[in-house]
């Protein structure tokens, strides 16, 4: 019987854009990486894409890869990490694994069955906008992604808004870059004019975009952001 306190998950950030790694990533991710032949993903293509990239002399179709998504049963999940008789790594889609990502779960059996769970640094789109948006980091919540239904999504912002000003507490959350234009009219739309908006896109890229300003000001330079990942902070 397999004994899964003997084997170790990693938790490994990725790039947040690509041709990026020599820049955002550490020696440790890389060493982890070649020594490691388990992964669980949340994309197999994008992830042996990924570990191609490295350049690290592995052979991709030598490592197993087991598909974690946000649909995957956690049943499932469970029998494999049982059936380690080696170290295994979580791998992110883009930046740390576990936040915001469907790799939490397997973190949380990796607990419950006494193995030993090991965080790696590296890039997260979330703390990065954060300690680049001049907001407070010492109260903020991250909700995600808000309700598509225009009139909900006008309440959720007014809400986040009210908290922000209330608690002095930064608002962050995200939209699919292809929406993340619609998200940005209804910032615009529903917030106080003095409201502070810092949008952050496409961080650690070439093109990379933070700029925080009142809501009034963005009334009067929108950024096109289609296609664009990003994040939003009310503070």
């Amino acid at each position: 019987m397999n004994n899964p306190s003997a084997v170790s998950l990693f938790l490994i950030p990725c790039v947040l854009a690509e041709d990026t790694s020599s820049k955002v990533l550490s020696p440790q991710i890389r060493d982890v990486i070649s020594h490691v032949d388990v992964f669980f993903v949340e994309n197999v293509r994008t992830a042996r894409r990924f570990i191609s990239s490295l350049k690290l002399g592995k052979v991709i179709d030598q490592i197993t890869f087991y598909e974690l998504t946000k649909d995957t049963p956690s049943g499932e999940t469970r029998e494999q990490l049982l059936g380690l008789t080696q170290n295994a790594g979580v791998l992110s889609e883009a930046g740390c694994p576990g936040v915001a990502d469907p790799g939490a779960v397997a973190v949380k059996i990796a607990h419950e069955i006494g193995m030993e769970v090991v965080p790696l640094v590296g890039p997260s789109s979330i703390l990065l906008a954060l300690m680049a948006s001049g907001m407070s980091g010492q109260s903020f919540v991250f909700h995600g992604y808000l309700p598509i239904d225009r009139a909900l999504r006008r309440k959720a912002l007014q809400q986040l808004e009210r908290d922000a000003n209330h608690n002095n507490q930064t608002q962050i959350f995200m939209e699919t870059p292809f929406r993340n234009n619609q998200l940005m009219d209804s910032v615009l739309e529903s917030c106080q004019p003095d409201t502070l908006l810092c949008l952050a896109a496409s961080i650690t890229a070439g093109n990379e975009f933070i700029r925080t300003w009142p809501v009034k000001k963005w009334r009067k330079e929108k950024p096109d952001l289609h296609k664009r990942p990003a994040m939003f902070l009310i503070g």
